[in-house]
């Protein structure tokens, strides 16, 4: 991998991994671009490990959100165990704690089911299958249609502060899809959101939060074994691409969050059924290969 590849990598992560539009498939395609010749393991290993800059730029367009979310968790559970927190006469504990503190618990039970299936089917993720075009391209239209429709019948009324165990799983379970390249894990959460009934703009920033349990245990347990499979050199380009996609995921953050208080993901849904055809169309004529 050269420093060139690198940043070319790094900015396609950046940009996809929050726009619903699916990173892995982007990366497929740009490692096949870019005449990387790297196996489905390779593959696997470097885009857990680029998605750890992403990670970064979550961390810190959030920094103030965290803080706020760690502080009154803490402080909340310890004046539970010490019997210090404020009793409301036929109140439960759930709602005698901080808004901020059950974000974070929501979170938590969010992140559960990916973590589950992830470990669970961890070899098939890893493996050949799940870099096959015919089965992104199949799911970067399945997804399409399913946003499509959590849009036409989302209520669009929630916001973080009305956020509830339902968002919870819907939008965690819905999140085990991105393991199945295509999905995009931001599409297939912001679909969850939607048909929750959150604004676009609340489902939107759950994703990211959920995104820091799933993008931070999926890099941390490839990175381990990441320089180990891939090719000699490969270190310094790949901090590069992990710092460009970095810098450019928090910007993709701060672009599609404004766009959502305003606009539909109607330009998403569109984006994905004409690319993820377009990669059908090339397939079925035998211009591209599947693997």
């Amino acid at each position: 991998m050269t420093i060139l590849q690198a940043i070319v990598l790094g900015i396609v992560q950046g940009l996809t991994e929050f726009i619903p539009v699916s990173s892995t498939a982007h990366l497929i395609f740009a490692g096949r671009f870019l005449q990387m010749g790297m196996n489905a393991e390779q593959q696997t290993a470097m885009i857990a490990v680029i998605q750890l800059g992403t990670l970064v730029a979550v961390f810190a367009y959030f920094a103030t959100d965290l803080w706020n979310i760690a502080i009154s968790f803490l402080r909340d559970h310890m004046q539970l165990l010490s019997g210090k927190l404020e009793e409301r006469a036929g109140e439960s504990v759930w709602r005698r704690f901080s808004s901020e503190t059950r974000l974070g618990w929501l979170v938590i039970l969010g992140s559960i089911p990916i973590g589950v299936v992830g470990l669970l089917f961890r070899k098939q993720i890893e493996g050949a299958l799940t870099k096959n075009l015919w089965l992104i391209a199949t799911m970067m239209i399945l997804i399409a249609l399913l946003l499509l429709v959590a849009e036409k019948i989302g209520r669009r009324e929630r916001t973080m502060d009305k956020l509830g165990f339902i968002d919870a799983a819907a939008v965690g379970l819905t999140q085990v899809l991105s393991l199945i390249p295509g999905a995009s894990r931001s599409g297939s959460t912001l679909m969850g959101g939607l048909f929750a009934g959150e604004t676009r703009e609340t489902a939107a920033r759950f994703s990211f939060l959920l995104s820091i349990p799933a993008i931070g245990a999926s890099g941390l347990l490839q990175s381990y074994k990441a320089f180990g499979q891939l090719p000699e050199g490969s270190t310094a380009p790949l901090l590069v691409a992990t710092i460009v996609a970095g810098v450019v995921g928090y910007a993709s953050i701060w672009f599609l969050l404004r766009f959502l208080r305003t606009h539909s993901t109607m330009v998403f849904i569109i984006y994905r059924i004409v690319v993820g055809a377009a990669i059908l169309a090339l397939l079925a004529s035998g211009r591209i290969a599947p693997i």
